[in-house]
């Protein structure tokens, strides 16, 4: 299924040890042909990557850092700017300067460094926990084109986007990312019945490490739990199912009406900007529709995530003041109506808490 070339695949039992096991699989493939300075990791401001010591490593959020005294710099890695146009764009600044801006910037980190000691560059083709950032039209086009430049490795991260979430098989199908190079799966490979994940390469790095490999006379990575029966079991099914039912045709019908349905919350009074694809979205909620000025902490988001699970809507608030939403795949048109009827009465519950406690800024 996957847009890897010749893939071959490593089960885990989580996105987090699927994304260490790749940092290990860089380090040893990089070595194997003979380049063992190209092993440092560009990855995004406002990412999520999962958090075991080297994930959170990766991980772009403040929150996943603090305290920890994680090794940015011996594991190699890079930061470059997070693709929010709505909360990151200039003033007076197009999306398509936007993008070049960032991209640019990019390709200034990469000569900055030396091409030749940068192994990869990890994103979520749409971001999760950072508040479903959707990338502009020919971000990855462009980023794609730099990484091909300088021969660095394109890595996806689907924990969260693979298999229809965005309304299609890959998140890298809904954003136009052709081949990547890596890609890291968990979450709906088995529905989340059970913990699994997998880490997938290029057929021709696999190749690479089989003669070093041979002479220390074993691979030596392994989990405990790695293709369990069990899970591998679940997760088979969960792909069975997914085709027969042709869950992803379906995600994408009722995902366009739910992003279309989410767009009616544009002209709140507390909405900044309603954004997504598919079966995710988030509300970001302001202090000022007109600036966007952000809620100075998490107080809005927590409540408006409280009101909706008063009324009878899971969500999740996150990024600050975001709410996010991802419904089963199964979904129906009639329980989309009913969470936006929620979601209308929790915003205002909202506006009335923040209007109370004096929260909104003039």
């Amino acid at each position: 299924m996957v847009p890897v070339e010749n893939a071959k695949v490593f089960f885990g039992n989580s996105g987090s040890d699927a994304n260490d096991t790749h940092i290990k699989m860089l380090r040893y493939y990089f070595n194997a042909i003979g380049k063992p300075q190209k092993y440092k990791i560009i990855a995004r401001e406002r990412s999520y990557h999962g958090v075991t010591v080297a994930s959170a490593s990766l991980t772009g959020l403040t929150a996943n850092h603090t305290h920890f005294d994680l090794p940015f710099d011996a594991l190699g890695v890079l930061r470059t700017d997070a693709p929010h146009y709505y909360r990151n764009a200039l003033d007076n600044e197009t999306e398509a300067q936007f993008v070049d801006r960032i991209v640019n910037n990019l390709e200034q980190l990469i000569l900055q460094e030396g091409p030749d000691t940068i192994a990869a560059f990890i994103v979520e083709p749409i971001t999760g926990a950072s508040g479903v950032i959707v990338p502009p039209i020919g971000y990855y086009q462009k980023v794609q084109a730099v990484l091909k430049k300088y021969d660095i490795l394109f890595w996806a991260d689907e924990v969260i986007t693979a298999f229809g979430r965005t309304g299609n098989d890959f998140g890298c199908t809904t954003m136009g990312i052709t081949k990547p190079d890596m890609m890291t799966l968990a979450k709906q490979l088995s529905s989340a019945y059970m913990p699994i994940s997998a880490s997938v390469i290029r057929g021709d790095m696999y190749d690479a490490m089989i003669e070093p490999s041979s002479k220390v006379g074993f691979f030596g990575h392994g989990y405990t739990y790695s293709g369990h029966p069990v899970a591998c079991a679940v997760a088979l099914k969960t792909l069975e199912i997914y085709q027969r039912d042709n869950l992803f045709e379906h995600a994408g019908q009722i995902g366009s009406y739910m992003q279309k349905r989410l767009r009616e919350f544009c002209d709140h009074p507390l909405v900044g900007e309603v954004r997504g694809k598919g079966m995710i979205a988030a509300i970001e909620l302001v202090a000022n529709k007109e600036t966007g000025l952000a809620f100075p902490n998490a107080m809005v988001g927590n409540f408006a995530m409280q009101a909706c699970q008063n009324n009878g809507l899971i969500c999740r608030a996150i990024a600050g003041s975001s709410l996010a939403f991802c419904p089963p795949l199964i979904v129906t048109k009639a329980q989309i109506d009913e969470m936006i009827e929620k979601i209308a009465k929790s915003l205002k519950q909202t506006l009335k808490f923040a209007n109370h406690k004096v929260l909104l800024a003039k």
